[in-house]
C-alpha cells in the first residue's frame, strides 16, 4: 500500500517532466524544418530567406537580388555609424574620468597641505 501511494504521488511529477521534455525537444526539430525551406538566395523571389520583403523581392530577379544587396548595404553602414558614434561616446566618457581623476588628485594634494599646516600650527 505505501508503495502503491508513493507511485501515486509521484505520477503527477513524472507527466509533468514528460511533457516538459516534450516541449524542450519540440523547438529543436521546428528549427530543423525552418532552416531546409529558408534555402535560398535573397531577393530570389518569394518564399526564399525568411519570408517577403517587398513586390520586388517577390518577384524575384536581378531587381530583387540588387534590392537585397542594397538593404545589406544599408544595414552594414548604419551598423558601422553606430559602432564610430559609440567609439566617439566612449573617448568622450574616457576623458570626463581622467578629468575628474585629475581634479580629485588636486584636492588630495589640497587635503594633505592643509593637514601638514595643521599639524604645523598644532606643534608650535
Amino acid at each position: 500500500m505505501h508503495c502503491l501511494a508513493t507511485s501515486e504521488l509521484f505520477a503527477p511529477v513524472l507527466v509533468t517532466l514528460d511533457r516538459d521534455m516534450a516541449a524542450r525537444r519540440v523547438p529543436g526539430t521546428l528549427r530543423l524544418f525552418g532552416v531546409r525551406y529558408m534555402s535560398g538566395e535573397w531577393g530570389s523571389g518569394a518564399g526564399k530567406g525568411g519570408g517577403s520583403g517587398g513586390s520586388v523581392r517577390d518577384a524575384g530577379g536581378s531587381f530583387g537580388k540588387m534590392e537585397a544587396a542594397q538593404e545589406e548595404q544599408y544595414f552594414r553602414k548604419l551598423q558601422a555609424a553606430q559602432l564610430s558614434a559609440l567609439h566617439d561616446h566612449l573617448d568622450e566618457e574616457i576623458k570626463h574620468h581622467q578629468k575628474q581623476i585629475n581634479n580629485h588628485k588636486d584636492a588630495i594634494e589640497r587635503h594633505k597641505k592643509k593637514i601638514s599646516q595643521l599639524k604645523d600650527a598644532g606643534d608650535k
